[in-house]
């Protein structure tokens, strides 16, 4: 092709150009330009690679100059590119020192060699701009679906063909037990485009939870117009998946409209994805009552929720554990990719269990602390209360409320409550020191002893290495990987701390240490609030009722099941 252009006549050498930029989709100025570059490599070879060759060719006449590009220097040290200032002004009365003089050369007469190194130049010159053109049109198409044909599959690679550029499907970016046939039509998402040397690599792909949005999108005018908006898609590919949606206007079902009539627009999405079940989930801004919705089909119980650790507790009952599981763990693994939360999944018998242990472990810890019957703290359990530091320091009328109790009896308690602390302090203080805590790091605000023994067995012995310290290094951290989740222990764990109260307290370690100064606390704006005739608010009245009927509950339920009390925050559904 470029050999017969070079050859022809003017008019043949533009239709030539107009045909390349038609038939590879790119600018007619850049195959002029490939077609120059052609021209000058091949004059160079005709007169010489020392010389300055230009070549221009006439976009409106096709006409072909050929000119040799002179430098204008005070000395010439080259004549093959230089010309003397006194020789330029005789060319050019205005040439000055750095101006170029362009030199015509006679046409040029192609040989063998010289039109097959042009050919060359032109088809490399074209594909590079080819190459550019595609890049240019798909790095503004990622997260957009595209539709091709099979061209080939290398290795479980499938290579597409998208009509004006190639792309790739890799084998795990492919829905399991799907086969591709060459000319078979296929649709997928463009998550990414590179530009390399062998030219732009478009990479596709049918698994990720983009796709499936995407085709929610095309399916539901809603969703395009931005009535229902997807939240979160979680995805087994070829298996299952689970979509939350909700809508921006109450009118609209969110779920129905994804839904369509007689299941119309999710079985169209279904067939795309080679059959794969989808559970249209309704989002929603309160955590438990996302998960409870995520986890459908299976119905739960009861949540407790940890949203320091985005951990929660789901009781189900005990014929619902396997649908919540789902086959493989797949139903809860689905929900708990969909929420961003870590799901434990309890039968009702498990968690009726698991406080009763709990129950008996704090009744074990009252006789063992205050010396008092095994009676005597079950009351105090059932009472709500968790711990000795809870009890010692909490007002003496609440211990003395509690059915069976006098005033002598709750002063007793507290004071054997307060003296086993004292006790437990000293001991602690004896094994810290032992540890070499120095005494200027129980100065932080916010360190307990039992705080320090934890420090110096982590050998964290002076306020330096405290505020050295990362929160991740004290409270824990997450890992997940291949879909299970690994929790690992901070130094802090068990401490009931959440991860502000360690942010707090590695602050502080640094403000005693020297290293930032004590930051400004936030100045409180004037609340305006209606007051009642006890000088109180209304807000904190009804505070009080939920708290009394938060109490009352916990307290109904624990005499149900032997006294058990819990003390996370549950919900009942």
């Amino acid at each position: 092709m470029a050999q017969s252009g070079i050859s022809a006549n003017r008019l043949e050498l533009l239709q030539i150009a107009d045909a390349v930029a038609r038939e590879k989709s790119i600018d007619r100025t850049l195959v002029l330009s490939a077609m120059e570059d052609a021209i000058q490599k091949a004059a160079k070879s005709r007169y010489g690679s020392e010389n300055e060759i230009r070549a221009e060719i006439d976009p409106r006449t096709g006409e072909i100059r050929l000119s040799r590009l002179l430098e204008v220097v005070e000395r010439v040290t080259l004549d093959a590119t230089e010309i003397s200032l006194k020789d330029a002004k005789k060319r050019n009365p205005e040439a000055e020192v750095g101006d170029f003089i362009a030199e015509p050369l006679p046409p040029l007469d192609f040989g063998r060699v010289a039109a097959q190194n042009a050919k060359q130049v032109i088809v490399q010159k074209v594909r590079e701009a080819e190459r550019e053109r595609q890049f240019e049109e798909y790095k503004d198409r990622m997260g957009e679906i595209v539709s091709g044909i099979v061209k080939r599959a290398e290795y479980g690679n499938v290579m597409i063909d998208l009509g004006r550029a190639e792309a790739i499907i890799r084998r795990d970016e492919t829905l399991p037990r799907e086969n591709y046939k060459l000319g078979d039509r296929v649709r997928a998402y463009v998550y990414d485009v590179r530009r390399e040397n062998r030219g732009p690599q478009i990479f596709l792909s049918r698994t990720r939870p983009e796709f499936m949005a995407k085709l929610f999108a095309q399916e539901v005018p809603e969703i395009y117009d931005g009535i229902v908006e997807i939240k979160s898609v979680a995805r087994d590919p070829g298996s299952r998946a689970k979509i939350a949606v909700v809508s921006k206007e109450t009118s609209v079902d969110p779920v129905g409209a994804c839904v369509g009539m007689r299941g119309s627009r999710v079985q169209a999405v279904v067939n795309e994805l080679q059959g794969e079940k989808i559970d249209i989930i309704q989002w929603s801004g309160d955590p438990a009552t996302f998960i409870v919705n995520a986890l459908a089909p299976a119905e739960v119980a009861k949540v407790v929720l940890d949203e320091e650790s985005e951990r929660i507790e789901v009781v189900v009952p005990d014929e619902q554990l396997s649908l919540a599981i789902g086959r493989k763990g797949q139903n809860v693994r689905l929900a708990s990719q969909l929420t961003g939360w870590d799901i434990d999944i309890l039968t009702e018998a498990e968690e009726s269990e698991r406080r009763q242990k709990e129950f008996a472990e704090r009744t074990a810890a009252f006789v063992n602390a205050l010396d008092v019957d095994e009676m005597i703290a079950q009351l105090l359990v059932s009472e709500g209360f968790a711990s000795v530091e809870e009890l010692a320091f909490v007002d003496a009328h609440e211990v003395a409320s509690i059915e069976g109790f006098d005033e002598n009896t709750a002063q007793e308690i507290q004071e054997r409550a307060r003296e086993f602390l004292e006790r437990q302090e000293a001991e602690l203080t004896e094994k810290r020191r032992a540890l070499g805590v120095d005494d200027e790091l129980a100065e932080v605000p916010g360190v307990t002893t039992a705080m320090l023994v934890a420090f110096g067995e982590n050998n964290i012995k002076t306020v330096e290495d405290l505020a050295d310290c990362a929160t991740d290094e004290l409270a824990g951290w997450t890992e997940r990987a291949h879909g299970q989740t690994k929790q690992n222990p901070g130094i802090l764990q068990g401490f009931d701390l959440s991860k502000s109260d360690i942010e707090h307290l590695i602050i502080a370690a640094r403000v005693k240490a020297g290293w930032i100064e004590a930051p400004e606390e936030p100045e409180e704006e004037a609340v305006e609030a209606d007051i009642l005739d006890d000088g109180s608010t209304p807000e904190a009245h009804e505070d009080e009722r939920v708290e009394a009927e938060s109490h009352e509950g916990a307290e109904a339920e624990a005499h149900e099941e032997g006294g058990t009390h819990a003390q996370s925050q549950e919900k009942a559904l």
